[in-house]
């Protein structure tokens, strides 16, 4: 079973990269995040056209919005609002596979940016960003068992490790990586003792980046990326994990997202 997971900044303005990314890496269940448009807009026919027909999609006009895009037919889809808002960060989707007996649980998340100055005194969208991980946190420390397999991926927007940025001390109070957003993120993570799928692969004092910044011109050249994108799982599914990749390629892609996909691979089946 392949999953990937792409902050795809407009399903609409990229489905022809959506379908070249299906070409390319035939994943059976795309997890996505800034879909960036109302469900009735969601272009459908054209994912199903792809191989994809069990969806479960909550999206809003020019912002934010999840889907989730499978091969596998699901057994139980939930939204999920989020600190009292409705604005489409967060949707789940079952499936059942032969080698447990619960399904597998996929959260889509899309955790809030920040905005620009890290102080929820003067930016409320810090504020809110900070909220929803303390949200998340005891969200699932209630509803989930560190024992049901269960995947939790998207656009994290914190970038927790050192080397997940390009200069650890030079962003240290730039939004994303700073130590209280990296404090909540851990407690998250802590709150089922979560396994981060990508570090399983790629050892913490390696570099490993998902974003880059369309301000710099030369991405390649500059490097100046972070790791804001992730996928964690449950200890019952880390004996399973068998690859990953990180599709940097992506963002040379004509009119590229600033995000790439990620995915990994589990020696699952479905049932």
């Amino acid at each position: 079973m392949r999953i990937l997971t792409w902050n795809i900044n407009s399903v609409r303005l990229r489905m022809p990269l959506l379908k070249k990314l299906v070409r390319e890496c035939a994943p059976d269940m795309i997890c996505l995040q800034e879909t960036k448009t109302p469900d009735d807009l969601f272009p459908l026919r054209d994912v199903e056209k792809a191989g994809y027909a069990y969806t479960h999609i909550h999206g809003m006009k020019s912002y934010n919005g999840v889907a989730i895009l499978s091969k596998i037919p699901f057994t139980t889809t939930e939204i999920h609002h989020r600190v009292g808002r409705e604005d489409c960060r967060h949707i789940a989707a079952h499936v059942q596979v032969a080698e447990f007996k619960k399904p597998v649980q996929i959260h889509c998340l899309y955790i809030p940016a920040g905005g620009d100055v890290p102080d929820r005194t003067v930016n409320d969208k810090f504020g809110h960003k900070l909220d929803f991980v303390d949200e998340m946190a005891g969200w699932f420390a209630k509803e989930g068992k560190s024992g049901d397999p269960m995947i939790a991926l998207g656009d994290f927007n914190i970038a927790p490790l050192e080397h997940d940025v390009w200069s650890h001390k030079q962003l240290l109070d730039v939004v994303s990586h700073t130590p209280v957003e990296v404090e909540k993120l851990t407690a998250m993570q802590d709150s089922l003792k979560w396994h981060d799928a990508i570090r399983h692969f790629v050892p913490d004092d390696q570099k490993c980046y998902t974003w880059w910044s369309y301000r710099n011109r030369d991405w390649k050249k500059s490097n100046r990326g972070r790791r804001l994108d992730h996928i964690w799982v449950t200890k019952t599914l880390v004996p399973h994990l068998t690859g990953h990749d990180i599709l940097a390629a992506a963002r040379d892609w004509e009119k590229p997202s600033d995000h790439v996909p990620v995915m990994i691979d589990l020696d699952l089946k479905a049932a």
